[in-house]
């Protein structure tokens, strides 16, 4: 059995013997006065007698973090919201309640009241008059010493990671100080936040791959949506002057340092207003929520040095072309930038716009290299559907990209008004989409409809909350800023199978068993397979000489037709039927096992009792 194994079988003990002596292991509410960095703050310059005095009372609750226990008392670090505080239980003052203190765990939640004092060691501590136990915790936290290190298993289970590295609250926090900064901010100067449709008939609004689902009373195919832009302006041609919308985006796309599927963005809309005005608006916008929720413009981001402070250079896409060593031909036509990008080893494909081409170059050349903020303006029409074009050249638009620290963050642009011009650029959109670009914006005719009513001049912009965030926190990875960040299926069936275990290694006294990695000795042994296919279905075999499996006798005992060493869990017994030693194969070489379950208790029931969790056939 393992550790971890063995501690949850010691609480569970615990928790049946709390109930035996009439405690209740998760009670309902307590009252709670006091947060624990506000007692500190507070009385935390007081000195001893000062506290004798006084007889400060508090009231606290939070998570049990490093208990002492000593044979009349014991001491523990009490950790809530704010932080923590060390707590006093003590058998004189506690009486009758004092056998449940010492039964305490660390991650159990307990309320407690009592008076404060300084220990010898100058610590301000509460000692405890009346104590409860809130909540009885059945998983030991991470060693003290390790932590939750494994940044996988850190994302993971988040909720472990909240409690053992605090740093990690303060960087949620400071996400959501700066999304107050920034609903202030524009609130502050007359927009009005609305909220608009996640699941659109039509995707629209940028270049993505969206999410599909189907609505089941309407019979109709929706998508999630990829950004908000065409309804926010829909709200223009209402009436609306000035609206922004901080908003959930899902685009079903590969997943990075710097991408998640599901993402927040914020896109706000002005009239009568061009790309220039925004600008402008931005060189604001940032360096005021920079200030509001840190209180500086200069920030340090891994190595590098961040000034935020205006103005910031304001560069033409092909000018930084042609900076980087583009050759002006290139940026004349698809064939010419399809050639060059080739034979310089950038990622390319013959399906791609010409826009999208230069757009590849781009960001191989140039984007790593913009580390102070920057403005990329004047960007090629194919790259930008919804867009004005500029009326000295009508092959680019009003648009502009804000860089900082090598990545984009901010998109904004001059928007298109004209309603033919519009249809003209969804129709050559849809042709390049035919011609292989995925990514391409559909028709919508809708939208078209609307334009046609009369929308005022507007600028609109979009800023990716989450890569805002990470630059002004300092994170490297898109996950440290997204608490529950998309991973890839936590759970594999080795992985169930293997909980499932635990549970029955705590339901059955004599059941345990060992993950082995290393290859199975020579020896005859009788084991119970499962085995699983590519689907996660769970099957059964018999069949095991120095650990092969078999792939003839689980076809003929499991009607499956093969199997592969990798997707094997190995589950012994010596109890199996003569019956079932007849399955054996006499033939077969040596296994090396992923996993090998060693029990002994009554093979049938465990394993009934095993598939039953699983749900799956027996």
């Amino acid at each position: 059995m393992d550790e971890i194994t063995q501690h949850i079988k010691s609480r569970l003990q615990k928790l049946e013997d709390l109930k035996t002596q009439g405690v209740e292991p998760y009670a309902g509410a307590f009252g709670k006065e006091n947060l624990a960095a506000d007692i500190l703050a507070s009385y935390g310059g007081l000195t001893k007698e000062e506290l004798e005095s006084k007889e400060i009372e508090v009231s606290v609750a939070g998570r049990v973090i490093t208990p002492r226990k000593f044979g009349k008392a014991a001491f523990v670090h009490l950790q809530d919201a704010s932080g923590r505080i060390q707590v006093y239980l003590k058998k004189d003052i506690l009486g009758e309640s004092f056998p449940v203190a010492k039964k305490l765990d660390e991650g159990d939640i307990i309320g407690i009241k009592g008076v404060l004092f300084l220990t010898r060691t100058d610590e301000l501590t509460v000692e405890v008059r009346e104590f409860k136990l809130l909540t009885k915790s059945l998983r030991p936290l991470p060693e003290k010493w390790h932590g939750l290190k494994d940044v996988e298993l850190r994302y993971r289970r988040r909720y472990v990671d909240l409690i053992v590295n605090p740093e990690v609250k303060e960087t949620f926090i400071k996400r959501s100080a700066i999304i107050k900064a920034m609903r202030d901010f524009l609130e502050g100067r007359g927009f009005v936040e609305v909220e608009t449709p996640m699941m659109q008939q039509i995707p629209g609004g940028a270049a993505a791959k969206p999410f599909k689902t189907h609505h089941n009373a309407l019979d109709t195919d929706l998508f999630l949506r990829i950004a908000p832009e065409l309804y926010l302006k829909r709200l223009l041609v209402g009436g609306f002057e000035r609206v922004y919308e901080l908003n959930r985006n899902f685009r079903n796309e590969g997943v990075s340092t710097k991408h998640n599927p599901e993402f927040t963005m914020l896109e706000f809309y002005i009239a009568y207003k061009d790309y220039n005005f925004l600008m402008d608006f931005t060189e604001e916008l940032i360096p005021t929520i920079a200030e509001q929720a840190f209180g500086t413009k200069k920030l340090t981001y891994g190595d590098l040095e961040i000034d935020l402070t205006p103005p910031w250079p304001r560069i033409p896409f092909k000018k930084t072309l042609a900076d980087a060593g583009v050759p002006e031909e290139v940026t004349r036509g698809k064939g010419e930038a399809y050639a060059w990008a080739k034979d310089k080893g950038i990622e390319v494909s013959e399906g791609m716009s010409y826009g999208k081409l230069l757009d590849e170059i781009f960001s191989e050349l140039v984007e790593p290299k913009l580390i102070q903020p920057t403005f990329i303006t004047d960007y090629p029409v194919e790259l930008s559907p919804l867009a004005r074009r500029k009326p000295d050249a009508p092959e680019l638009v009003e648009r502009f990209e804000l860089f900082i620290a090598g990545r984009e963050i901010a998109n904004a642009f001059s928007e298109l008004t004209d309603p033919i011009d519009q249809r003209e650029r969804f129709e050559e959109q849809v042709r390049a989409k035919e011609a292989g670009d995925d990514e391409m914006h559909d028709m919508d005719t809708d939208f078209i409809r609307a334009l046609e009513y009369g929308m005022p001049p507007a600028a609109g912009e979009g800023i990716g909350i989450d890569r805002l965030v990470m630059l002004l926190t300092n994170s490297q990875s898109i996950r440290d800023v997204l608490l529950f960040p998309q991973m890839r299926p936590d759970k594999t069936y080795e992985s169930m199978v293997k909980d499932v275990l635990d549970d029955l290694s705590r339901e059955y006294e004599n059941f345990f068993y060992t993950v082995q990695p290393n290859i199975l000795g020579s020896r005859m042994r009788l084991d119970f397979h499962i085995a699983y296919d590519g689907n996660s279905y769970l099957i059964e075999a018999l069949s095991l000489k120095s650990g092969r499996i078999q792939s003839d006798v689980i076809e003929k005992y499991a009607g499956i037709s093969e199997t592969t060493n990798s997707n094997v869990i190995l589950i012994s017994d010596s109890k199996l039927s003569n019956e079932a030693k007849n399955l054996l194969s006499p033939e077969s070489d040596n296994y090396q096992a992923k996993f090998n379950y060693i029990f002994a208790k009554d093979i049938i029931e465990i394993r009934n009792k095993l598939l039953k969790h699983l749900k799956a056939p027996l």
